[in-house]
């Protein structure tokens, strides 16, 4: 017999099997050696009383032989000679779902990355980090998984209608991810771990028959009449195929300069902006936990908000307990800032981005270049963050409290960003109507969560590539863009997603239906 069994456990329990085969016998009125075994289907912390407690809905199997979990069925096809080739410009998490899918399919995809595989870009990392030298075509942004690849791998998504979250958490299982990832209420995979996992993906695709091609930057896209006839890449290659999949990241500024000057329809759309805010893990946990130290069965804390402040959204975003604030820049003279975290999550800070939405009444000063308008607003704050910063990708920086009450901080907290941060007044860096909004808002919420507020916490700026401040549209129905019958915009470069699972999601919707076109034709 098998039943589904919710408990309430306390965290050291929960943290015990056999602790956890007790309870169940205890719900079920049955003696403990009836319990063959027990998978997690759902686990979750609740941390609002004084005391957390661990949430788990489990399935039992009692009096019967125990099950392991069941997975999904695969069927990745050989495809060195398939008749039918796509293109997909970006390997990040969008354009590696869509490859798989299309695999399944027996559909050959080609895979045109611009930087270079996980192992030779973090050796571009550590320079970036060590010496502030930025490649244009490596760092955390650009190359093998994208920006997600040394990003944190949070796999939380509110994206369920977009599609089979399922499927996307058991195909990182598949490839090499922990199984907590299918029942955690907000699965992580950790930085330390990704690389591995999106190595494996990349070995599974080339294996099928797939081409998967590195430094391969596309330059030109080739139009004849309605249709895309292939891409020229910067070292002069031309790549045809049937289908053309434009996954190319919330960064690829480049890609979209050239749709604009083919005079491809792009849109300016909505983005946020604004700072990373670090804190002393300690402090988030006891504020979280209600605790003054951490307990072993609890993971680092970690917090969400949003509000309004005159009208304007700010929330955060992508918070990493345990983290380290990391330079994400593209191009010299532009600083950027990101969090990620390992998988133990063992650092001792937490950070996360704090931003403000940006819309076009705020952008009007550079009406002027029409749909690219929020993405040269954007550029326009990195520069001022990395003239601020002093060059070489130093930070510009405040106490928390100084930076909402205007005081240029005389000197700065322990920061994991390691390029360094320079003290700075982040008004300078930022538009009046980010730097006003987060000012209010940290107040509030400082009333919110006890010791938030406060000068152990540093704000850094500038935490600018929440998503991407362009738009690629594409028909609602067949995915293709107005102008281009087989060009696909996808992922969250074309703004259709929002973080890994949204991006894998939508690469195998864009996948999908060039299935359904290509097998009608």
């Amino acid at each position: 017999m098998q039943k589904t069994i919710s408990l309430k456990l306390l965290p050291s329990e929960a943290a015990n099997d056999t602790t956890i085969k007790k309870y169940i016998a205890k719900a079920e009125a049955i003696k403990v050696p009836a319990i063959s075994g027990f998978t997690i289907l759902k686990q979750s912390i609740d941390a609002r009383g004084r005391q957390p407690w661990i949430n788990l809905s489990l399935k039992a199997y009692i009096n019967e032989p125990f099950q392991q979990r069941e997975m999904i069925a695969l069927d990745f096809k050989d495809v060195k000679n398939a008749e039918r080739t796509v293109i997909i410009t970006g390997a990040g998490p969008a354009g590696l779902f869509a490859a798989l899918q299309l695999i399944e399919s027996g559909i050959k995809p080609i895979l045109l990355e611009r930087g270079k595989d996980v192992r030779a870009r973090r050796r571009d990392l550590a320079i970036l980090n060590k010496e502030g030298k930025v490649n244009p075509e490596s760092n955390y942004c650009f190359g093998e998984g994208g920006a997600g690849t040394y990003s944190d791998g949070k796999l939380y998504t509110r994206s369920s209608k977009r599609g089979d979250i399922n499927r996307i958490l058991n195909l990182f299982v598949y490839f090499g991810a922990e199984e907590n990832i299918l029942y955690e209420s907000h699965p992580h995979i950790g930085t330390n771990k990704l690389p591995h996992i999106i190595t494996a993906m990349r070995e599974k695709i080339v294996a099928c028959g797939g081409d998967f091609l590195f430094e391969k930057k596309v330059a030109d896209i080739l139009i004849n009449a309605d249709k895309i006839t292939g891409v020229k890449t910067s070292d002069g290659n031309v790549f045809e195929a049937d289908a053309f999949i434009l996954a190319t990241g919330h960064s690829a500024r480049d890609i979209f300069q050239l749709l604009n000057s083919k005079k491809l329809l792009i849109e300016s759309k909505p983005f946020a902006l604004g700072v990373r805010v670090e804190h002393p893990q300690a402090l988030i946990d006891s504020a979280q936990y209600h605790c003054q130290v951490r307990g072993d069965f609890l993971p680092p804390a970690s917090y969400s908000w949003v509000q309004q402040v005159d009208g304007k959204g700010v929330f955060s975003f992508c918070m990493c307990p345990g983290g380290i604030i990391a330079p994400a820049a593209t191009s010299p003279g532009e600083l950027v800032v990101n969090g990620w975290s390992p998988s133990k999550r063992n650092n001792p800070y937490a950070n996360s981005g704090i931003v403000v939405t940006v819309e076009e009444k705020d952008i009007q000063v550079f009406k002027q270049h029409g749909p690219l308008a929020a993405m040269f607003f954007q550029q326009s704050v990195e520069q001022r963050a990395f003239e601020a910063g002093g060059g070489k990708f130093a930070a510009p920086a405040q106490r928390l409290v100084d930076f909402t009450e205007n005081k240029l901080s005389s000197s700065l907290p322990g920061c994991s960003y390691l390029p360094g941060i320079r003290s700075s007044s982040l008004t300078d860096v930022l538009p009046p109507v980010i730097h006003k909004s987060l000012q209010q808002a940290f107040k509030d919420y400082g009333r919110k969560m006890r010791g938030y507020y406060t000068n152990e916490a540093v704000v850094v700026a500038t935490e600018s590539r929440t998503s991407s401040p362009v738009r690629i549209p594409r028909d609602a129905v067949t995915l293709q863009h107005p102008q281009l019958k087989n060009l696909y915009p996808c992922g969250e470069g074309a703004g259709y997603a929002g973080g890994i699972v949204s991006a894998a999601m939508d690469g195998e919707k864009v996948a999908k239906q060039i299935i359904t076109i290509l097998k009608a034709t």
